[in-house]
């Protein structure tokens, strides 16, 4: 099967991560006799040192234009002082909103062999950390309206928080068919005591509720979730909320493992499109130093072959892989232990391919 990959390496650690994971993509393609074609486009502040934006019209056309996205991480502290029009952050809503990648899957899965890594008491672990935040991606506060201005002589600033009803339903369905998939439980969140954007949420997601009667439904508030993540992680299993909630929580979720390292995500349109990248940034400090923890990129690339590709078999045989290199003691810098085999960004990258 023949698939085209744009890739977007990025900044900072982005090229090394990225590098490693379509190393394993081509262990796959040998073993499957699959064939992965790679379009390159630069994104992020690479791209406006050499073009002036975060990304062109080209390379936005050629995201477009095939099966999915890969991306490392954009960013760093070199461009934070350049227009705020021109951001290398802004590239990444541009794709989203131009893509309709309206849904952000970011699972979170503490991983039995780093369970030492873990912040939480064992005591609370002990039931395991399984869970996968739906984010709405494309609505909310950070595509509404803003205004920065001034009245009676003092200046202010308002961003717009705002939900259409069918922007609600569509990201609603991903998480209630997400769940019949994995242990049949939705957690919705939001803040309905306090806005109106959040009452219509749970107003939608009532109707759905009562759709999926093979679902189990709650709501919950977003400032109890936040407290419910530390106190108690194996309650959740969906947990569907929307744009800026999202944010803020799941990269809440991702420290519960230990890493944010060991973290993938991916963003679906209503079709097949998809780009899948780690959750982390571009770690400049650490750039090209091969300290890089690239299993979140790698563990990216296996959910763009299922979710993108209908690759099943070839996704468990990354997953697995990366448990048989853990089961075995080798560590990237980043959840490194006493008695642990410590590796490089790219050794990681060949063991996991050699588990293939």
């Amino acid at each position: 099967m023949k698939k085209v990959i744009t890739v977007l390496k990025g900044d900072g650690i982005g090229p090394e991560i990225v590098d490693e994971a379509i190393k394993v993509l081509g262990r796959i393609a040998e073993k499957y006799s699959h064939e992965f074609v790679y379009k390159y486009v630069d994104i992020g502040g690479c791209a406006i040192d050499k073009y002036g934006v975060p990304i062109t019209d080209e390379g936005m056309e050629q995201c477009k234009n095939c099966d999915s996205v890969l991306l490392g991480a954009v960013g760093g502290p070199k461009w934070d002082n350049v227009d705020p029009s021109v951001r290398p952050e802004k590239a990444l809503l541009a794709v989203r909103h131009e893509l309709g990648l309206f849904a952000n899957l970011r699972p979170t899965k503490l991983f039995p062999q780093l369970a030492d890594a873990s912040p939480l008491k064992q005591s609370i672990i002990g039931n395991g950390i399984d869970l996968l935040i739906v984010r709405e991606l494309t609505g909310g506060i950070y595509f509404g309206k803003r205004n920065t201005a001034e009245e009676n002589g003092e200046a202010f600033a308002s961003d717009e928080m705002k939900y259409y009803a069918h922007e609600i339903e569509r990201i609603g369905r991903v998480a209630f068919e997400s769940a019949k998939k994995r242990r049949g439980k939705v957690s919705s969140v939001d803040k309905a005591n306090v806005l109106d954007s959040s009452r219509l949420w749970r107003k939608i997601m009532h109707k759905l509720g009562e759709e999926y009667k093979d679902v189990e439904y709650e709501d919950v508030l977003v400032d109890n979730t936040a407290m419910q993540l530390i106190k108690n992680p194996s309650r959740f299993d969906v947990v569907v909320t929307e744009n800026m909630f999202g944010d803020i929580l799941s990269d809440e979720a991702s420290m519960l493992t230990g890493s944010i390292g060991m973290m993938p995500s991916a963003s679906l349109s209503e079709g097949t499109l998809g780009m899948y990248e780690p959750i982390h940034g571009s770690a400049p400090d650490i750039a090209g130093t091969d300290m890089a923890n690239p299993l979140g990129t790698i563990l990216s690339a296996a959910m763009m072959l299922r979710y993108s590709f209908d690759m099943a078999n070839e996704a468990d045989d990354i997953e697995n892989a990366v448990n048989a290199v853990l089961d075995e003691g080798y560590r990237t810098a980043d959840i490194m232990r006493d008695g642990m085999k410590k590796v490089g960004c790219r050794e990681m990258g060949t063991l996991v391919t050699e588990k293939i």
